[in-house]
């Protein structure tokens, strides 16, 4: 959903008020298009924003969408691979996707317009989350504007969504507490994922409850529900920074490739009149400073953090060596340096004897850049920028070696591969992001994938 916010702004169904619908990606396994959280916002015409598997269910997607404006219900529908029916909507990637569409209300207990108006009012390199219900029984969502700061168990907003009882009975504070336990660790990364909590004996709970009592509070559905309580939590912190040091050929080709990953990039350089080029104007900021001072000031200054990518193109050891000894003893996602094998080597000896650990040297990516076959300034961007996404899904360098039970495909730096020769899964799956309580977690019988550190 967050995705959509900048074009929903400005999307004319939306504006002119037609009712709506927004599916969601809630499950993913095997090979898919698109990973969780991704959304499809339907309007009562049939005009579409977003994109959930580039063609192969958006058509039964859109009729499903329909069906919901119309009755305002949800659903959710599971769609896989039927050999047996070659008439079925499906994913011909032998993948499964689980979709829950919801239409826009202006209700409590609904995904409102007003929640998503508010979202998209702030700008996408503002922190923001959005936690929305996607069982069977609930609905509607809750905006953060601080994700870092929030505390779920002070939240009226997740208490009333969560249950018709709230925080206040002994029953809804501890849905709360539990959800608070597993939602608070993904808004702090800025992450996206799945919290499903069991629900309490007995409890038929979220707007579902209200709907389910007459005039006298006849109940006229089931007293209990037994599904557990689903929250898909969509977060997004700034965005990860780039630093391109060199003002040269390479760094002009880097800079447009990094912005197209979604980088904050700087491009420093201590020579005024190289800096200076018109060519560097696309950068987030243009410094002119001795790198590793910069570097430095902006490590104090709580600038940097685990997901920076430090990239080294100055090829100079006056800049190289004092820069690379600062870097090497920052937790960063990726530290490259430019230069041939030897000169590799004289910039390790330098380091060194400058003190820096073997551990930490070994983080450095030098030469820098995948094994593309790369000559030409556009072709070195991306051969880094390929290195730079191999690291993604590792977590920041820290140093030592590769286990001995970690085979050479999965090893951060080891040379990648044509997905046409390799074997098994495409795309890499790693723990969970979250530590959940074993008393309330429900396992999700479909991964979903994520971004640890972008």
């Amino acid at each position: 959903m967050l995705e959509l916010m900048p074009s929903l702004q400005k999307w004319q169904p939306a504006v002119s008020g037609q009712r709506c619908a927004v599916a969601t990606v809630v499950g993913a396994a095997g090979s898919v298009p698109r990973p969780l959280g991704t959304s499809m916002i339907v309007s009562e015409a049939g005009e579409v924003l977003g994109s959930l598997s580039g063609g192969c269910v958006e058509g039964a997607v859109v009729e499903l969408a329909l069906e919901a404006i119309r009755d305002g219900g949800t659903r959710r529908e599971v769609f896989g691979y039927s050999a047996e029916d070659a008439f079925a909507a499906g994913l011909t990637c032998g993948g499964e996707l689980e979709i829950h569409i919801e239409p826009l209300g202006t209700e409590p207990g609904t995904l409102q317009r007003e929640s998503l108006a508010a979202l998209g009012a702030r700008g996408p390199a503002t922190p923001a989350a959005l936690i929305r219900r996607v069982d069977a029984h609930g609905g509607g969502a809750v905006v953060i504007p601080e994700p870092a700061a929030y505390q779920a168990e002070t939240c009226p907003e997740l208490a009333r969504m969560l249950g018709r009882s709230g925080g206040d009975a002994p029953a809804g504070r501890v849905l709360v507490q539990a959800a608070a336990a597993q939602l608070e660790p993904l808004l702090r990364r800025g992450q996206t994922g799945l919290v499903r909590l069991a629900p309490q004996d007995g409890c038929l709970s979220g707007p579902a409850a209200e709907r389910a009592c007459g005039p006298a509070g006849v109940r006229e559905a089931p007293a209990t529900n037994n599904e557990p309580v689903t929250l898909l939590v969509q977060s997004r912190r700034p965005p990860a920074r780039l630093l391109i040091f060199g003002a040269n050929d390479f760094g002009a080709a880097l800079l447009p490739a990094a912005k197209l990953l979604g980088y904050d990039v700087t491009l420093c350089d201590a020579r005024p009149a190289f800096a200076a080029q018109d060519r560097f104007a696309g950068a987030d900021q243009l410094v002119t400073a001795w790198p590793h001072r910069y570097l430095a000031q902006e490590a104090a200054a709580r600038r940097i953090d685990a997901r920076t990518v430090v990239c080294i193109l100055t090829h100079d050891p006056k800049f190289d060596i004092p820069l690379l000894e600062t870097a090497l003893g920052l937790e960063l996602a990726y530290v490259g340096a430019m230069g041939s094998r030897r000169s590799h080597q004289q910039r390790a000896e330098s380091l060194l004897a400058a003190g820096v650990p073997a551990a930490e040297l070994s983080r450095l990516h030098s030469p820098i850049g995948l094994d593309l076959g790369a000559v030409t300034p556009a072709e070195v961007a991306v051969s880094i920028t390929a290195e730079v996404l191999a690291r993604r899904g590792h977590g920041p360098d820290r140093g030592g070696t590769a286990s001995a039970g970690m085979s050479r495909a999965n090893r951060p730096s080891a040379q990648c591969m044509s997905l046409r020769d390799g074997a098994g899964p495409i795309h890499y799956r790693g723990g969970s992001p979250a530590a959940p309580q074993a008393a309330t977690l429900i396992p999700s019988p479909r991964q979903h994938q994520e971004t640890p550190w972008i």
